[in-house]
């Protein structure tokens, strides 16, 4: 029995991949070097004319009969109910209430001073 690897057929596959790569270039500048055919002279086509539409007969404008405008009589304003006026509730007096006073704190004593950082000097 024979056994095949994944090596020995990959290696075959890569040259070949390489030379069609190789050749697609060659081809690609060969085609940058030919002259360029001159190319056949196409007729042209005359351009389709459409025949003129046919007109519409002019007919003339009916007239309408004018009638006289419709008047209504005026109407009367109706009347509106009176609306009876209610006293106004009397609301009872609210007592101001006093401001409440916050307890007097004592004082805190003052932090001792925290002495400053001086940088240090190479003599």
């Amino acid at each position: 029995m024979t056994s095949s690897s994944l090596s020995t057929m990959i290696f075959p596959f890569l040259i070949l991949t390489s030379f069609l790569a190789t050749s697609t270039m060659v081809a690609g500048a060969r085609n940058l070097l030919e002259p360029t055919l001159p190319k056949p002279e196409v007729p042209q086509l005359p351009k389709p004319e459409l025949p003129p539409l046919p007109q519409a007969l002019n007919l003339p404008k009916p007239e309408l009969p004018k009638f006289p405008k419709p008047e209504l009589p005026p109407l009367p304003k109706p009347e509106l109910p009176k609306v009876p006026e209610f006293p106004k509730p009397e609301l009872p007096n609210i007592p101001e209430l006093p401001k409440p006073e916050l307890p007097h704190f004592p004082e805190l004593p003052n932090s001792p001073e925290i002495p400053k950082a001086t940088p240090t000097t190479v003599p």
